[in-house]
């Protein structure tokens, strides 16, 4: 593991890394919160949300595939090296941003912000993706009451402006004894309680997917 040296971010990584890591090997073709996509289509564009983050910060070229169109296709290697690749090279362009910058170049509007939220807007697409893998595959939620407190911060400064773009969905509204984690989840558009629907019996074992918008 490359520590980026951004507490939110780091922390943000690896709770992806152990979502990704808890995956069977028969659960990367489970659905997920994120409507008609696969755990391996979350995993991809989780991927190449990242690698937007890197092209971002340093100018290298961005990921060769459409994160919101992922196919599942890990590029040829296993799954955790396909997100450790990834995720070694988003640490390593945030080790690299000057905490004090005035403002660092990010992927998601405004597309400059200060080094700090740009960092948390990172984490936030990690950990969000990483509950989604989590909870598809019947683990336990990555995230905690603080780390869901600074993510809603972070979230409600870049969310409504992709809410339009179909990125995120619209948000769930609040219910009675909501915690900070389902606060978050609700306003980035995802149910706290999801559960995996029940296929009919006939399709089960049904390995296809349909790739369509997602909710962050």
């Amino acid at each position: 593991m490359t520590p980026s040296g951004w507490d939110v971010l780091d922390a943000s990584h690896e709770a992806l890394r152990t979502a990704v890591r808890a995956v069977p090997a028969d659960g990367w073709q489970l659905p997920t919160p994120c409507t008609g996509w696969s755990v391996a289509q979350v995993l991809q564009h989780a991927v190449g949300d990242q690698i937007g983050y890197v092209a971002a910060l340093t100018g290298e070229p961005g990921p060769d595939f459409d994160p919101f169109d992922p196919s599942g296709e890990m590029e040829g290697v296993g799954p955790e090296a396909f997100l450790g690749d990834a995720l070694a090279r988003a640490a390593l362009a945030w080790a690299g941003v000057e905490r004090d910058a005035a403002e660092v170049p990010t992927p998601v509007p405004p597309h400059k912000m200060s080094p700090w939220s740009g960092s948390a807007a990172c984490g936030l697409d990690a950990a969000v993706h990483a509950w989604d893998i989590a909870v598809a595959t019947g683990r336990p939620s990555p995230l905690t009451s603080e780390s869901a407190r600074l993510l809603l911060g972070i979230a409600r400064e870049i969310v409504e402006p992709l809410r339009p773009r179909g990125a995120y969905v619209a948000a769930l509204p609040p219910e009675q004894g909501d915690d900070d984690v389902a606060v978050l989840l609700r306003y980035l558009g995802r149910d706290p309680h999801w559960k995996a629907p029940q296929a009919p019996r006939s399709l089960r074992g049904d390995q296809a997917t349909t790739a369509v918008r997602h909710s962050g």
